[in-house]
């Protein structure tokens, strides 16, 4: 009896103890876009995690709100594209936040495009060639080949910054390798039935994909770069011989749907409308998710099946 009783309050005290004890901090991560949000979520479920976008919105164009002011002044890392994508807000948001992790050369600041090997990087750039990014094509969530090496660079530095999660954190990663290494299999058996065919596109946002794919790009919608389409612009494609060769128009999410529909009415080519980037909705809620969503609208509309909007 009085061993039974030294137990309970020996145990009660160490409850006191644990309970006194301050709580551990919640990793605090803020995305630039969701598609790095859903990586750190395969990566650190547990995180809190803040998105600067939604798959609804152009990166390149976002005001540095208080709200995200704030998420970056607490966060511990800030995962971003990087490659100039988000120069027109980041710079101000991370001087505002006055966060000293979070900064330029520092360990809690991570750029996915500094891990990945970019197209159509440029020695030269001014304003008269539009929008433009001189280290190449920031749009690299959609490159197949690319992604496990964004990833397990992101996998590290999470390493870095929370020790004692190491090896959940790498045991995750191996697992998210072994998964996508699957599904760009499945890919990659997809774009058999896409390789040698054209689309039209407005801007680059899917070039990694299309070019892995085989399939090429006819004509842009955008006369330049993050210009939008005129109507000038749009009354010379329809001369241009490669639009001829074109199996769909294909644009995202948050692009002007007109210009598309503009052409379509008059070439009959159907339009593929998909998100840019993860939703947070199945089945585009995962980046292996969005680009199986992609492909599959392409393998279907251009074998004739479907009507090609989604």
């Amino acid at each position: 009896m009085g061993t039974d009783m030294g137990f309970r309050k020996g145990f009660a005290a160490l409850l006191l103890l644990l309970a006194a004890l301050p709580a551990k901090a919640q990793f605090r991560v803020f995305a630039c876009e969701p598609e790095w949000a859903a990586l750190v979520r395969e990566l650190v479920p547990e995180a809190d995690v803040t998105t600067a976008t939604t798959y609804l919105q152009d990166p390149h164009y976002i005001e540095a709100r208080p709200s995200l002011i704030a998420a970056v002044r607490r966060a511990d890392i800030a995962v971003c594209t990087g490659a100039s994508l988000e120069a027109g807000w980041l710079p101000m948001l991370l001087q505002r936040a006055s966060n000293p992790a979070i900064q330029p050369g520092r360990p809690g600041l991570f750029f996915a495009a500094d891990h990945a090997r970019l197209h159509a990087p440029h020695d030269h750039v001014d304003r008269s060639m539009g929008d433009v990014h001189p280290e190449g094509n920031p749009h690299v969530h959609l490159a197949p080949d690319e992604l496990p090496e964004i990833a397990g660079a992101l996998a590290k530095r999470l390493t870095e910054l929370e020790p004692e999660a190491a090896a959940a954190i790498l045991g995750r990663y191996i697992r998210w390798r072994g998964d996508w290494n699957r599904l760009r299999a499945q890919w990659q058996e997809s774009g058999e039935a896409l390789e040698g065919q054209s689309v039209v596109v407005q801007h680059s946002s899917f070039s990694y994909l299309l070019r892995w794919l085989g399939v090429e790009t006819a004509v842009d919608l955008e006369p330049k770069p993050g210009m939008p389409p005129s109507a000038s612009h749009l009354s010379r494609l329809l001369t241009e011989p490669l639009l001829k060769e074109a199996a769909a128009i294909l644009i995202a999410s948050h692009q002007d749907r007109q210009p598309a529909e503009w052409l379509a009415e008059r070439t009959g080519l159907p339009v593929i409308v998909v998100p840019g980037t993860v939703t947070g909705k199945a089945p585009a809620d995962s980046l292996g998710g969005l680009i199986t969503t992609i492909v599959s609208r392409l393998e279907t509309t251009v074998s004739g099946a479907s009507d090609g909007v989604l």
